[in-house]
């Protein structure tokens, strides 16, 4: 049997935003329309290296493949001279469970469908016309919303903020200089969400980072980083003031999200939740009604993103020749 390594430099020639959005819209389409079989995730830390690790696959009905993917990273490992994250896909023959690929992606895949996520969410959710941008946190994922959100919205300027000034600094250069829009630094994140009419928090805060009485009318909100029970960037009452609060997967925000947090604090039922965003992406609910509303979309991270890229990257590679072969 035949198995296709495929790495990182590689990968990176096979998939980019662009691709990544279009396939993680309709992964979220099939889902919402029963088309997709998806599993629980599996996530677990590792305390003593303060690492964590996540698991997700999921099966798109009529796709050649399903796929299994595992990412984690230790927020140690700068200090070794590494990246935080990591991380591989294993892609299967959907007809007989065979493995097929090896994806070695180091994480990108992972940051790539995050972003196209949130790009996703902004589509459907963000007034048409932006002005100003808030970014809290310039991290990796600070880089792929910013780079996924401009590929639907032109905004006039954006205003990011993190704990590390000279960190966020180094952002604002960088992404002004590669996008070719006005980025700024804030010095807090009351700063940089005030008066923005998208705001992406995009870190690994354990505690609230913004308030409900920063947010404007007309406003949404992406909340990317809370993917695990402990972890909280938005202060419930931002949720309970949301007109529309959308779930990427209601039962795992339910468990793993901002939403978890809404909902154990008892700002909001379940009810409260407005649609799924593959509901919005498949035209079962409609997105944004009024440029007042209030929208609020929680990211948790959805295993058929991770089938969806990897389908692009195994069908690409299958058809150009393009990876290692090797028998096993």
């Amino acid at each position: 049997m035949e198995v296709r390594l495929l790495f990182e430099k590689e990968i990176r020639t096979l998939i980019g935003p662009g691709e990544a959005l279009a396939a993680v819209r309709e992964a979220f389409a099939k889902l919402a329309r029963g088309e997709a079989v998806l599993p629980g995730v599996i996530g677990f830390d590792i305390p003593e290296h303060r690492a964590e690790v996540h698991v997700k696959g999921a099966y798109l009905k009529g796709a050649p493949y399903y796929s299994i993917k595992e990412a984690a990273g230790s927020w140690d490992n700068p200090a070794k001279g590494l990246p935080i994250g990591s991380g591989l896909v294993l892609v299967f023959d959907a007809r007989t469970t065979f493995l097929k690929a090896v994806l070695f992606d180091n994480g990108y895949l992972t940051d790539l469908r995050t972003g196209a996520a949130g790009g996703l969410a902004a589509d459907v959710l963000a007034r048409r016309l932006v002005g100003r941008v808030g970014i809290v946190g310039v991290g990796c994922q600070g880089r792929y919303q910013l780079e996924a959100l401009l590929q639907v919205r032109t905004p006039e300027r954006v205003v990011a903020c993190a704990r590390d000034e000279v960190k966020v600094a180094a952002y604002c250069r960088e992404m002004e200089a590669k996008h070719g829009v006005r980025v700024i630094p804030a010095k807090t994140v009351e700063q940089a969400v005030r008066g923005s009419d998208v705001v992406i928090t995009a870190t690994p805060a354990k505690a609230p980072l913004v308030r409900a009485d920063w947010i404007g009318p007309g406003a949404h909100v992406t909340a990317v980083g809370s993917d695990g029970p402990e972890k909280q960037e938005l202060d419930v009452g931002v949720l309970a003031k949301a007109d529309k609060l959308v779930a990427d997967h209601l039962e795992q925000c339910a468990r793993l999200g901002e939403i978890h947090h809404a909902l154990d604090a008892g700002a909001i039922a379940r009810a409260d939740v407005y649609a799924e965003l593959g509901e919005i992406a498949a035209g079962l609910k409609p997105g944004r009604t009024s440029d007042e509303e209030i929208t609020v979309a929680d990211l948790t991270g959805v295993g058929v993103q991770d089938a969806a890229v990897a389908n692009v990257v195994a069908d690409a590679a299958f058809r150009r020749g393009l990876g290692r072969v090797v028998e096993i």
